[in-house]
């Protein structure tokens, strides 16, 4: 059921109920005293003057005023000047004017009204009060204060036994932190929370809040919101189908398609929980957790069990750490690891526990990987230990490098450059410009340095005296064709965004 009937079920009710208990039998209202009394006509109904330090009783209710008009037979009574309803201890109705049923228990007060009931002060023009169900309504404008919170709205009700209100149209709460807007709202004044029923706003000084339906407590800063909640704090958003938010502390909990934005580095957070712990300066998100980070030219898509980000002194995403089945997704490199690192100081990412890269038609794997991003662009990569490099020939079969370690440099995120460093090997199908088959080139160097071109192999320089060459295709076995830890794993390799998703 929608918050919105919920709350038009609850008014009707509540205004019903005087029907629903009017069976309580009916009393007569009592002079207690009055400084002089004259019989008198008025709409051709009987009516005693009061003057002058009026004072009534009806039940437990108290009824004082300067004059007043009482019609014994009809048990009502209009009242003027300084009017003051004492309903309980605790409950006061104060206006300049009054008119009051003894039969139905309901006074109709107005010009300078005020309700009062312990420390909540309610000021309008005219209002309608129900002994019977204890509602006080309004329906054009008032101002409510209780504590240090201040509420406008234009039409309400107050269950003065509940203590609560409910405000409809152009409603505000003013506090000294910050101000609240909403046009269907409840407010209930012992544990000053406010309860939304539709699209509200929350503005403060560096934080602002949306949602369509939810609560704040105004007394802990403590809120939940349940429909479109948004909560903004200078430079980042967290939303989710729900949310869970402490405003003192920076802690905040998303559930269910959860997302955190940080629109200076353009980094987001997804996932279907998240926790924001803003003091401690960290967020994290998990279940099918992704990490998205946009540059001009293009997106990097990341999947992985959690994604966990750490902020700056401005509050910004700084590093990145990403565990346990890593994939991700950009058009002009994907990959896969165990886990992964991002230091915003450097801009560098590192992948852990053999991960495998794809650039253009090349295939990256070692046991570690270092990467340096330049202007949203890859400028360099290590790869450390076991590195091995493998691209598909025209053919079915495959070019390699292999080494202890490699760097990889970039140019417009493509790789052009390849320096092998320690146990060097090689198996290349040298070409023509045509594409025509020269020969098979099987060379084992220390250290070398391999140019690419259109993602091609276009030349290899080897640093000290290589062993081997280049064979004729027929001379070559096909048992050697491959180096010692081959692996072609492109049937893992994401084609577009949701499949870093599919490990």
């Amino acid at each position: 059921m929608k918050w919105s009937t919920l709350y038009k079920i609850i008014v009707t009710v509540l205004l019903m109920m005087p029907l629903m208990v009017f069976s309580q039998a009916t009393t007569k209202i009592l002079l207690e005293h009055a400084d002089s009394l004259i019989h008198s006509s008025k709409h051709r109904a009987e009516f005693q003057s009061l003057i002058g330090n009026v004072r009534l009783s009806h039940d437990s209710t108290i009824l004082m005023c300067d004059s007043a008009f009482l019609n014994d037979e009809k048990n009502f009574v209009l009242a003027y000047g300084n009017v003051h309803i004492k309903v309980s201890d605790t409950l006061n109705l104060f206006g300049d004017s009054l008119n009051y049923d003894g039969n139905t228990r309901v006074a109709k007060i107005w010009s300078n009204v005020k309700l009062i009931d312990n420390q909540t002060t309610l000021t309008t023009d005219t209002l309608s009060f129900n002994r019977i169900t204890e509602i006080a309504s309004y329906e054009y404008w008032a101002k409510i204060v209780n504590d240090k919170n201040i509420l406008v709205s234009k039409h309400g009700y107050y269950h003065t036994r509940s203590k609560e209100f409910f405000f409809k149209e152009k409603v505000v709460l003013f506090n000294p932190d910050y101000v609240m807007h909403s046009d269907t709202m409840m407010y209930n004044t012992v544990t000053k929370t406010t309860y939304f029923f539709s699209p509200s706003n929350i503005k403060g000084k560096e934080d602002s809040i949306y949602c369509e339906n939810g609560w704040y407590n105004t007394r802990s800063d403590i809120a939940r919101f349940r429909k479109n909640g948004w909560i903004y704090h200078l430079d980042q958003a967290l939303t989710g189908d729900s949310l869970y938010y402490e405003r003192k502390t920076g802690f905040g909990q998303a559930f269910k398609h959860a997302i955190l934005f940080d629109t200076v580095q353009k980094t987001n957070l997804y996932g279907n929980y998240g926790e924001l712990q803003r003091k401690k300066g960290f967020a994290f998100m998990t279940d099918s957790a992704m990490l998205r980070m946009i540059d001009k030219k293009d997106t990097l898509f990341m999947h992985s069990d959690t994604v966990y980000a750490t902020f700056d002194t401005n509050q910004h995403i700084h590093n990145i750490r990403c565990y346990y089945k890593v994939k991700f997704f950009r058009r002009d490199i994907q990959g896969m690891c165990d886990s992964m690192s991002y230091h915003g100081s450097d801009s560098t990412l590192f992948l852990y526990h053999d991960p495998i890269l794809w650039s253009a038609a090349n295939q990256l794997t070692s046991d570690s990987i270092k990467i340096t991003i330049l202007k949203s662009q890859i400028d360099s990569m290590i790869l450390y230990n076991s590195a091995f490099i493998i691209s598909k020939d025209d053919s079915d079969k495959y070019n390699q490098v292999k080494g202890r370690n490699m760097i990889g440099f970039f140019k417009n995120n493509e790789l052009y450059k390849i320096k092998v460093l320690g146990n060097s090997e090689t198996i290349y199908f040298a070409r023509e410009d045509d594409r025509s088959l020269i020969g098979i080139t099987k060379l084992i160097s220390s250290d070398m340095l391999i140019y690419v071109e259109q993602n091609k192999f276009k030349s290899i320089t080897y640093i000290t005296e290589p062993k081997g060459g280049t064979y004729p295709e027929k001379e070559v076995s096909p048992y050697d064709l491959k180096l010692k830890g081959f692996k072609w794993i492109n049937g893992k390799r994401p084609v577009t965004k949701t499949d870093i998703f599919k490990w």
